[in-house]
């Protein structure tokens, strides 16, 4: 698909100082090449931390590339747009229309850029090369930086991802623990950060981001982001639930909570159907509605359309612990093989209020300490999955590493000596596996020497064609829990 001149304009798209950068390599630059890396921290910030995240998803390249990089993205419309928004924007004409005017006609508007990456959905250890950016054409040094903005957005995506797969580790581990399987672990953590978050497009790339772990989202959005730019064997790659809102309950005034109830979990008699039970006093709602009055009806339903019980307030821990013990009383739960006490197949409890990755923790230690199965539960996260992040979580940076000048190559390098942690790589990268299955990134070139074997990065985008692409179900396939994480979590 070609651009239109009427769309996105990548000459619009830098930092303002970038526009000015073309002036400010040393004289006879024919090359710059820069890389990504989500960068280790070794002292103190990282140590107020619960999470550690010392692995990282790499995922939403692909994304960014089909989107906004592909194709015919210079045209002379664009060109004037950019010109004139710099003349006033700057109050001079520090703009490169010769170095773009470069690019449409020698290029056709393509960019002679080349990116190297590692495949989407690839665990990989903080610290290590995830992409590389390079200049294919001597005139088009400054090509390489001038995209450096919109391409560590892509911190947006992994950011999600990664933070996603911890708390998949977590569920991983406590479900194991109190039930001795991983039996739907992949619906056990639901996406409810559709109006949570900053955009649409915010929406769409988080959502999917999430997704790349589990398989339960309400943010409709992320499907259509994953069918268009990765494509999945199936029809959808995210599954939902009826459910209650507030205004469903409440719109049948405070002395019909139950009517409410009833006629809506009536309404969907062969699915899960989740009720959001708090909207007055969620232990009452608990322990004489769905207990006394309506417990007939729940116990006709089946073990595939159980009632899902959602509380919506007070403290987390305390209020799930609450609610599964006043169920307990109601329903009588077994004991698994591991011990522990579930519900009878036909009710649930989901907690999707005040859920991030700490809490989850909390919880979920907590109700094994109660000797509740995980199995009982499952939770959804809003906010905390796909806003309450930022890029300085995992560290993502894009830093020059290698330039050539005068016809020679030079490794370069930042070393801030109030921040050891900012210490940026040098030369020609390339990530390789040890022997023994650890990744290494070697510097300075040292990967042509194949001392570990073919570099791990690949050609993805090269003068503006996309080289190679990833589906979805390969990024889920490269992101999945390794059988070594499990027995690490379990030790």
């Amino acid at each position: 698909m070609e651009h239109s001149g009427t769309d996105f304009n990548i000459l619009l798209a830098t930092d303002s100082y970038k526009v000015t950068h073309y002036k400010q390599y040393p004289p006879n630059t024919s090359k710059v090449y820069s890389y990504f890396e989500c960068r280790e921290t070794k002292t103190e910030n990282s140590k107020a931390r619960k999470v550690k995240y010392e692995k990282t998803v790499f995922y939403g390249l692909q994304y960014i590339l089909n989107k906004y990089l592909k194709g015919k993205v210079v045209t002379p419309e664009k060109i004037q747009e950019a010109k004139e928004v710099y003349r006033e924007h700057f109050q001079d004409d520090v703009f490169n229309t010769k170095g773009w005017n470069y690019i449409l006609e020698k290029y056709d508007g393509h960019l002679p850029i080349e990116i190297k990456a590692v495949p989407e959905g690839s665990v990989i250890p903080r610290g290590n090369v995830l992409f590389t950016v390079e200049s294919t054409d001597p005139e088009c040094y400054w090509l390489t930086n001038w995209v450096e903005t919109i391409l560590v957005q892509v911190w947006y995506p992994v950011t999600v991802a990664t933070n996603s797969r911890e708390q998949k580790k977590i569920l991983a581990q406590y479900l194991m623990e109190t039930s001795g399987n991983l039996e739907r672990l992949e619906y056990k953590l639901h996406d409810f950060g559709y109006r949570g978050v900053s955009s649409q497009e915010t929406a769409g790339i988080g959502a999917s981001a999430h997704l790349v772990n589990f398989k339960g989202t309400d943010t409709v959005a992320g499907i259509g982001v994953i069918k268009k730019y990765y494509g999945t064997k199936d029809p959808v790659p995210g599954y939902s639930v009826p459910a209650a809102e507030h205004s469903t309950i409440t719109a049948w005034g405070k002395d019909y909570e139950k009517d409410a109830f009833e006629h809506i979990v009536k309404q969907f008699p062969s699915v899960p159907v989740s009720i959001v039970s708090d909207s007055y006093d969620i232990y009452n709602a608990c322990e004489k509605i769905w207990g006394e009055d309506l417990r007939s009806l729940i116990e006709t339903r089946s073990a595939d359309a159980p009632l899902i019980v959602r509380p919506d307030s007070g403290n987390p821990l305390d209020t799930v612990l609450k609610v599964l013990e006043i169920l307990g009383k109601k329903f009588t739960p077994t004991e698994n093989s591991k011990g522990f006490k579930v519900l009878p197949p036909y009710i649930r409890v989901i907690q999707g209020d005040g859920v991030d990755i700490n809490t989850l923790q909390e919880i979920v230690e907590g109700m094994k300490e109660h000797k509740w199965s995980i199995e009982n539960i499952s939770f959804g996260s809003g906010g905390a999955l796909l806003q309450k992040l930022t890029r300085d979580l995992l560290n993502c940076s894009f830093k020059c590493s290698y330039v050539v000048t005068n016809g020679l190559g030079v490794n370069v390098f930042k070393d801030p000596v109030a921040d050891p942690n900012k210490r940026s790589k040098k030369g020609r990268l390339s990530l390789h596996k040890t022997p023994s299955g650890e990744y290494v990134t070697l510097e300075e070139g040292k990967g042509d020497l194949e001392e570990y074997g073919v570099d791990l990065l690949h050609t993805v985008f090269k003068n503006g064609t996309i080289i190679k692409t990833y589906t979805f179900d390969e990024v889920r396939e490269n992101a999945k829990l390794k059988e070594t994480e499990l027995e690490e979590l379990l030790h």
